[in-house]
């Protein structure tokens, strides 16, 4: 599937959940291993695995492929495999503790999103995602 398709899935999964401070980063100049990381934030365990289901059940549909889904047992930080596209699902907490916008944030990627969507908060950058 391509990039831009399954990027869009995920973030569309993630919007209609409430997913919060959704961040897209670009990979490729540092692993070959997948593309894009996306960081998003539920503000409980149910929302993290709520937010997980989605975007499995989404990327299936849409002909993507589940490689794996790790932490849905206690749900403070819910990774979902998609090959090409890592999702982490993060509560406020571990996602400030771990930061893993100071890892991969180095290419955000620039997308149209909801206004509750957007990232705020001191651990992430100044840049409003906007349209590709």
């Amino acid at each position: 599937m391509d990039i831009k398709k399954l990027q869009r899935v995920v973030v569309d999964a993630l919007e209609d959940v409430k997913g919060q401070d959704i961040r897209v980063y670009s990979t490729t100049h540092l692993t070959g291993l997948f593309d894009r990381v996306v960081i998003a934030t539920g503000t409980s365990n149910r929302q993290t695995r709520a937010l997980a289901s989605e975007v499995r059940e989404r990327a299936k549909k849409a002909g993507g492929e589940v490689i794996a889904t790790e932490g849905e047992e206690t749900g403070e930080w819910v990774l979902v495999d998609l090959g090409d596209i890592v999702v982490h699902l993060m509560q406020p907490a571990i996602r400030q503790y771990y930061n893993l916008e100071e890892v991969w944030g180095g290419k955000p990627v620039r997308m149209k999103l909801n206004a509750e969507s957007k990232p705020s908060g001191p651990h992430l950058g100044p840049l409003d995602p906007i349209d590709d």
